[in-house]
């Protein structure tokens, strides 16, 4: 399935650390990453994803694919900023979010109000998504929800 992975594009070493995990955890269980295609979580979910041996898609807020994280296999140039977001949610089957700010939690209203299942690490407490202790319990909930293990 196709995992949209959503989070804070300035983060510190830990958060980047359990990003690349989350990434390395859905390639080697066979899903696409679908992310912003920037920094932060984005560039450490699709480096974790690459390392695997996985795809990835950057749905970019700007016009230009070559703004993409060199670990977006797919870069999608949009040239609509933040607007972009509902893109990112609505082309993955579930979402995952890792820490953020303002943007993640647009995308996490967004997914969930497209019915998409939210797994959080360390992210925004909002009704609607499962908190997870680590990369593998989040890939493991949206499987499950997703019927998809």
């Amino acid at each position: 399935m196709r995992v949209s992975v959503i989070g804070g594009s300035s983060i510190d070493g830990e958060t980047a650390a359990v990003a690349a995990a989350l990434g390395e955890r859905l390639a080697e269980r066979g899903h696409v990453v679908v992310c912003g295609g920037l920094g932060g979580v984005m560039e450490a979910v699709c480096r974790g994803a690459r390392a695997a041996g996985g795809e990835t898609i950057g749905i970019l807020p700007t016009d230009d694919r070559g703004d993409a994280n060199p670990h977006v296999t797919v870069p999608i140039a949009t040239g609509m900023g933040h607007a972009r977001n509902a893109l990112v949610v609505m082309n993955g089957d579930a979402a995952i979010a890792v820490d953020g700010g303002p943007g993640t939690l647009s995308e996490i209203g967004l997914a969930i109000a497209q019915g998409r299942p939210v797994a959080g690490l360390d992210t925004h407490d909002v009704d609607g998504v499962e908190a997870a202790a680590s990369p593998a319990e989040a890939v493991a909930y949206v499987e499950r929800v997703v019927g998809r293990e």
